[in-house]
């Protein structure tokens, strides 16, 4: 099943709230067309696309390069 929506929030299961939802294939989910939101659980999840001017990449960048040096400094902590 593809459901195109808003994503409202995603926990550290990656369980994905999403609103204004529209199922991509109708006629086989008919039952779907009243759904205006939904809770989708992490596990089944399979793929997630996100259009690309909806993501911030030097926010994204900054953020992989603190938690690089966050893990670098814990593996130096480990090691003395």
């Amino acid at each position: 099943m593809e459901i195109q929506g808003c994503l409202d929030s995603v926990d550290q299961f990656l369980n994905l709230k999403l609103s204004n939802i529209q199922v991509l294939n109708e006629e086989r989910y008919p039952h779907m067309l009243s759904v205006k939101n939904c809770f989708v659980r992490g596990s089944v999840v399979r793929y997630v696309q996100v259009p690309v001017d909806a993501v911030d990449t030097e926010l994204l960048q900054d953020a992989s390069r603190k938690e690089a040096l966050h893990v670098t400094s814990q593996q130096k902590a480990v090691v003395a």
